[in-house]
């Protein structure tokens, strides 16, 4: 949780949304690691990283399919804070949160849907669709979480 200093005493979560391509990384990947998650590794974007290193633990995201699918399929949770990415050089400025699944969307949301979608319009999917990691307003998520069929 954090503080809005935009709103007296308001404490929010915020949002996220990862993509990853289903056949390196898929949702039914994250649901095989189980609670204990794991690091959402090989971020190679800086405006991406410094997206993960906002990130706080108890952060909820949404997990997008890219390539053929381009859509979100379900909910993570951040469940540790960036840390150095396991998988980058040593003293690179990469990092990684870890991911524990939440719950997948009983109705995947397309990007097609999202585009054609006057209340996502100004969603940074649309807008900077190739940012591998990005912010999610709280309008869109309750949005798009009512699309998915979940309460998010």
């Amino acid at each position: 949780l954090r503080y809005n200093f935009a709103a007296s005493w308001e404490i929010r979560m915020a949002y996220w949304l990862v993509k990853s391509e289903p056949d390196v990384f898929s949702w039914d990947d994250l649901v095989k690691a189980g609670k204990k998650g794991t690091p959402w590794t090989g971020v190679r974007a800086h405006p991406a990283k410094l997206n993960l290193s906002k990130m706080a633990k108890g952060d909820k995201a949404f997990f997008y399919h890219t390539g053929d699918e381009r859509q979100i399929v379900g909910i993570v949770e951040i469940g540790k804070t960036a840390y150095p990415d396991p998988t980058a050089e040593k003293d690179s400025p990469w990092v990684v949160v870890d991911t524990i699944a939440v719950e997948p969307l009983k109705t995947p949301v397309t990007l097609a849907q999202i585009k054609a979608d006057a209340k996502l319009k100004e969603m940074v999917l649309v807008k900077l669709g190739r940012l591998s990691v990005q912010p999610v307003t709280d309008a869109e998520w309750k949005h798009i979480c009512k699309l998915g069929g979940v309460k998010g």
